[in-house]
């Protein structure tokens, strides 16, 4: 609902200027700026209190604007501060400001297990240095690779040494940048370890409440596998009602994110709503009762913070819970409540806790479905005035799921790069299924185990899983399913956001300049969105990637790329490090090469290691030419060296057989072939680049 006046909002229009200081900490984190923000919202704070005080005596009614002036600079200066203290590397103890030999640290979330490694985050305790320990703080996410560290778990206290890194940054153009990902959750370094590297101090050390959580729900997902027997149909069922992520395939993953429904395996507050309904049903002979109203709201409140619990606290599934127990709270009481008010305040409190949750895209596309439902659904519900009961009702979840992928679509384009074209068939396939599997699933985890009855109920619960799946799948199969490649800026996915709010705000209340707006933007965002296409498709470029292990060079000359690499299009490198170079680039026609494959286009040639695209030429130097030695100098603009493991190489023998401007050094070679080529080359004046921990190299070629 779109309030009639701000005074029904009041938390929606303070929660601006939080959330302006909140981006502040994020993009301006001067450190330094800590302690003097602290004094200012300390003055304020006083100041306000004062002028309160003082209100009558300084007849402050002549200047009505000072309070709201006041409040706004506290909720900003507040915002700002919270965030750069928030930020563990502003702390005086983290453990990289200190010297260390070892680290006691304390596992601080559920280990997941992916082939034989076990991933898990863990805040260190101490910094040990000569056999003194210090104390010390921070997050460090921990990779271990030993078959005996599938019984770590929450709480336990670990002695590891103090070999830590700085997480990688993206290293190809549009890669994910996974560095960022960490940071924003206040993880900025890493450790890999392998067995007998790291010793268990001592054991479930945890937070006892969240210990209980964590492991009552793996009980739980024990018993989904005691009756159910697809391993795909058990995964789906952890995640939708648990939010056990850790056994979902990719496989699953890409047919709901394809099909607009990954929402559905994000537990969060369609969810909780559902849980809400049940309790509300089970419960309501409890209205009959005097008390009975408080003591259902108390029950139900309880049970849906538990849920919450053992779901670990994700911040969807927090707000729904936030929101749902005052919406409760204000019925027990008879009050009125404006949905987007409660929005603002479950916002509020969570960015209070955790000012990074602003940055969790879970977290962002949550909160702006939910916005769009109250703002937006109305609006486009009212489009259609259906007298027919059950077309009605088929309506309203089509307005409801236009609401919530219309206000969702920037977001998902800008970091998806993809929409789903039948969002709306698969949505509405989907909610009944999603609702008795869960309603079901819950069944299923509460009764006790019972013969015939427990086996049916799972059976039924599998077969649902399988066929929703199933029709997912096919779904996702369908002809021009989704459209794929969609990379934005910052500015024009503002634009896009200008652009759904000022339509629908103009079908709203009909105000032309709304149009008008709405007009202006999607000029501007046509003219940035063509320039973009025409300079892709007149642009010539050489990229050599970092693939670590691998090698991969792409010459793209406009839509049209020949890539070079020993991995296939399916290898989950490639879709990691290449795929969103050439997408971010609008390639179309990729011709994808073997080292020992050669051919012959309009703009490109190979022939054998020699390479000529455009006016650039490149050769790359592997072990087939370590032996090899030509009468005269054989000439390139670059001189790739690739997929040496030994120490064969040596830039005397290159130097005697080839001219060269620039020596590139990939990854595919050891570790000790790459160091030696560059003393080599900086003792010899060579202009070189080696992609060891090092950006890709881009070369325009016209």
């Amino acid at each position: 609902m779109i309030a009639a006046h701000k005074g029904e909002i009041p938390f929606a229009i303070l929660l601006l200027p939080f959330l302006a200081g909140i981006g502040s900490g994020i993009w301006f984190p001067v450190f330094s700026l800590t302690t003097i923000l602290t004094v200012i919202l300390s003055g304020l704070i006083v100041l306000f209190i004062s002028l309160n005080l003082l209100y009558k005596k300084l007849n402050l009614h002549k200047f009505k604007w000072t309070g709201g002036a006041l409040i706004y600079s506290i909720l900003f200066t507040l915002g700002w501060t919270i965030t750069l203290k928030y930020n563990e590397l502003n702390s005086k103890d983290h453990f990289s400001k200190k010297p260390a030999d070892y680290l006691l640290v304390k596992i601080n979330n559920e280990p997941k297990l992916n082939g034989d490694l076990l991933r898990f985050t863990a805040v260190v305790e101490d910094n040990v240095k000569n056999g003194k320990a210090t104390p010390a703080s921070g997050n460090l996410l921990i990779t271990i690779k030993d078959s005996t560290a599938r019984n770590l778990y929450y709480g336990d206290e670990l002695m590891i040494p103090a070999n830590y890194h700085p997480v990688d940054p993206p290293y190809n153009p549009g890669e994910f940048n996974y560095k960022q990902y960490l940071a924003n959750q206040n993880i900025h370094y890493q450790e890999f370890l392998y067995a007998h590297q790291y010793y268990v101090i001592a054991k479930n050390n945890g937070i006892g409440l969240i210990s209980y959580s964590l492991r009552i729900r793996q009980l739980l997902v024990e018993k989904f596998k005691r009756h159910m027997h697809s391993p795909e149909a058990v995964a789906v069922a952890s995640t939708l009602i648990l939010g056990y992520k850790a056994d979902l395939s990719n496989d699953v993953l890409q047919a709901y994110s394809k099909t607009g429904t990954i929402h559905v395996l994000s537990v969060s507050g369609a969810h909780v709503a559902i849980l809400f309904l049940v309790l509300d049903f089970m419960l309501g002979f409890l209205n009959r009762l005097r008390y009975g109203k408080t003591l259902k709201a108390i029950l139900v409140i309880l049970v849906i913070w538990y849920y919450s619990l053992l779901t670990g606290f994700s911040p969807a599934v927090c707000r729904a819970a936030l929101m749902i127990s005052m919406i409760i709270i204000g019925k027990t009481y008879s009050r009125y409540i404006n949905t987007l008010n409660i929005l603002a305040i479950s916002a509020f409190c969570l960015l209070l806790y955790d000012p990074y949750f602003i940055l969790d895209v879970g977290f962002q596309l949550s909160y702006l479905a939910v916005g769009g439902l109250v703002i937006f659904q109305p609006i486009v519900y009212k489009w259609m005035d259906i007298d027919n009961k059950w077309l009605d009702k088929l309506w309203l979840a089509c307005s409801i799921s236009i609401a919530a992928q219309v206000i969702t679509f920037p977001l998902s384009a800008f970091y998806f790069h993809q929409f789903p074209v039948y969002f709306l068939i698969s949505n509405l396939f989907i909610i009944i299924p999603s609702e008795l599997i869960m309603i079901a699933g819950l069944a299923y985890l509460v009764m006790p185990d019972i013969p015939f009855v427990s086996s049916a109920l799972g059976w039924v619960l599998e077969k649902s899983i399988l066929l929703m799946d199933k029709v997912l799948s096919a779904i996702e199969h369908f002809p021009y399913s989704s459209i794929n490649k969609i990379w934005i800026t910052p500015v024009e996915y503002l634009l896009l956001y200008v652009i759904i709010i000022a339509i629908f705000y103009f079908l709203y209340d009909r105000k032309a300049w709304w149009l008008r707006l709405s007009l202006i933007c999607m000029l501007l965002l046509a003219v940035s969105i063509s320039y973009k296409r025409w300079n892709n498709s007149h642009s010539n470029q050489i990229a050599f990637l970092n693939l670590r292990k691998h090698t991969g060079i792409a010459f793209k000359k406009g839509n049209d790329a020949v890539v070079l690499t020993d991995l296939s299009d399916t290898d989950k490198t490639y879709r990691y490090s290449i795929q969103p170079y050439l997408d971010s680039n609008q390639v179309e026609n990729i011709h994808l090469l073997s080292s020992d494959k050669n051919i012959r286009l309009s703009y490109f040639l190979k022939e054998s290691n020699y390479m000529q695209f455009q006016h650039k030429s490149v050769l790359v130097f592997d072990k087939r030419l370590f032996t090899i030695q030509f009468p005269e100098k054989f000439h390139a603009d670059f001189l790739y060296v690739s997929g040496s493991k030994t120490s064969d190489a040596d830039l005397d023998f290159i130097n005697k057989n080839y001219d060269y401007h620039s020596l590139i050094i990939d990854n595919s070679n050891s570790n000790y072939l790459i160091n030696k080529l560059q003393k080599q080359a900086e003792a010899q004046h060579i202009n070189y680049h080696t992609l060891l921990r090092n950006k890709s190299i881009l070369v325009t070629s016209n």
